[in-house]
C-alpha cells in the first residue's frame, strides 16, 4: 500500500484508547500518524508536515500549562501560534478536538484562552462530540460553525472486555449479594467532586440503612490524597485502589459496580460515561444542559443537582428505585450508535476529506 498524508497527533500518549479508537480506519485508509507528547517535540515534527498532511491537536495543556512561569507560558503561546502560521503555510491541514471548556487544573487562564482562540481560528475543522459544545466554550472563543465536524465520543465494545463475570467480579472485591456498588473510576482530581460523593454515600448508609459499598480507583496524586482523607466513609465499606487501573483490570471493576457515579463538578465530555455503558453499568452524571441533551432518553442515566450535589446524590443512593427501570436495550442501541469502527470511519472520512482538499487546492 503506498503510504498516504502524515497525520500528526498532539498530544498522543500511546496507551491512550480513545486515539488508538480513532486512528482504526484512518490506518486502514493509508494514513500514517505520528505523535508528539511533549510541545517542543510538537514544534519540531510540525515542521516536518507538508501540504495534504494534518496536525491534529487533542489536549492543550501541555502546551502552556507546562510552563515554568508567567513569562514562559507567554513564549509557549506565541510560538504555538507561529506553529499554526507555518503549517497552514505550507497547506498542512489543521484539526483540533474539543476535549474540555478549558484544562481542569489551570494555572495559565489567559494564556490557554489565548490558545483556544488561535486553534479555533487556524483549525480548517474543529472536531466536538458533541453540537452543543460551541454554545459550552463561547465565552473561552467563538468557533465559526463551519469549521465545526460533529463525530461523538466511542464506545470502548472489545477493548476491555476480559469475560469475567460479574459474579466472579464481586467475589474479588468481597461484596454481599445485597450490598449494592457504587463505582468511581477515573483519575481522582479535587475538581472531580469525589469527596462529594464519599460524604453522600456515606450520608445515604446512615440515613436508610442500605447495605452500600464504595468503589473507588484512579491515579491520586499525593495532593489530592491528603484531600481525601477526612472524608473517608466510616459508614460505608470503601474499596480503594489509588493508581491507574491495568488495563486488563479495569473490566473487573465495572462488572462488579451496580451503578458509577460522576460527581463531577463541571465537564465537557467523559469517556468513562461510555466506558460505564460498554459495560452496561448504569450512570449518575451533573445535570447539565449539554448532558441532558446528549444523554436524552437513555434509561441508564440520571443526573444529580449541581446546585447541591452532595444531598441529592444522598437522595439518589438512598432510592431503591434508582437502578430500577433501565432498559438493556437502550444501552446496545447507544453502544451501536458510537462503536469504535463505526467512530473511526466518521474520523477517516475527515482525514480524506481536508487532505484531498489540500492537494486539489495544489494541482
Amino acid at each position: 500500500m503506498k503510504a498516504g498524508p502524515t497525520v500528526l497527533v498532539f498530544p498522543a500518549w500511546r496507551s491512550n484508547p480513545y486515539l488508538n479508537i480513532l486512528s482504526l480506519a484512518p490506518r486502514s485508509q493509508g494514513f500514517q500518524f505520528a505523535g508528539e507528547t511533549d510541545f517542543y517535540g510538537f514544534l519540531r515534527a510540525a515542521r516536518r508536515l507538508r501540504r495534504g498532511d494534518v496536525a491534529h491537536i487533542h489536549w492543550t495543556s501541555p502546551i502552556a500549562q507546562s510552563a515554568l512561569s508567567e513569562r514562559d507560558a507567554d513564549s509557549r503561546v506565541r510560538q504555538f501560534e507561529r506553529a499554526l502560521s507555518g503549517m497552514r503555510r505550507r497547506g498542512v491541514r489543521i484539526v483540533w478536538t474539543v476535549h474540555n471548556r478549558l484544562p481542569h487544573e489551570l494555572t495559565y487562564r489567559r494564556q490557554e484562552q489565548a490558545i483556544y482562540r488561535a486553534l479555533a481560528d487556524a483549525a480548517d475543522a474543529v472536531h466536538v462530540m458533541t453540537a452543543d459544545t460551541p454554545s459550552v466554550i463561547a465565552d473561552v472563543c467563538v468557533v465559526p460553525s463551519e469549521k465545526v465536524r460533529v463525530i461523538p465520543h466511542p464506545s470502548y465494545q472489545g477493548i476491555y472486555d476480559t469475560g469475567i463475570t460479574r459474579t466472579e467480579a464481586r467475589e474479588s472485591f468481597g461484596l454481599a449479594p445485597d450490598e449494592v456498588a457504587v463505582l468511581f473510576l477515573g483519575q481522582i482530581r479535587p475538581y472531580k467532586g469525589v469527596t462529594t460523593l464519599m460524604r453522600a454515600a456515606d450520608r445515604a448508609a446512615r440515613d436508610d440503612g442500605r447495605p452500600l459499598a464504595l468503589l473507588l480507583a484512579g491515579h491520586t496524586p499525593p495532593g489530592s490524597l491528603a484531600e481525601l482523607e477526612p472524608d473517608m466513609p466510616s459508614s460505608v465499606r470503601t474499596v480503594t485502589f489509588f493508581d491507574f487501573v491495568p488495563d486488563g483490570d479495569i473490566a473487573r471493576w465495572f462488572a462488579a459496580a451496580d451503578v458509577a457515579v460522576f460527581p463531577y463538578l463541571r465537564i465537557l465530555n467523559s469517556g468513562s460515561v461510555h466506558l460505564a455503558a460498554t459495560f452496561g453499568v448504569p450512570a449518575v452524571l451533573p445535570d447539565e444542559p449539554h448532558l441532558r441533551d446528549q444523554y436524552a432518553g437513555q434509561s441508564w442515566v440520571s443526573f444529580f443537582d449541581t446546585a447541591s450535589p452532595e444531598e441529592s446524590l444522598t437522595g439518589m443512593l438512598s432510592d431503591s428505585s434508582l437502578l430500577e427501570g433501565v432498559d438493556p436495550a437502550d444501552v446496545r442501541a447507544f453502544l451501536e450508535a458510537v462503536s469504535p469502527w463505526r467512530v473511526s470511519r466518521l474520523y477517516g472520512s475527515l482525514l480524506e476529506e481536508l487532505s484531498g482538499r489540500a492537494v486539489a487546492e495544489a494541482s
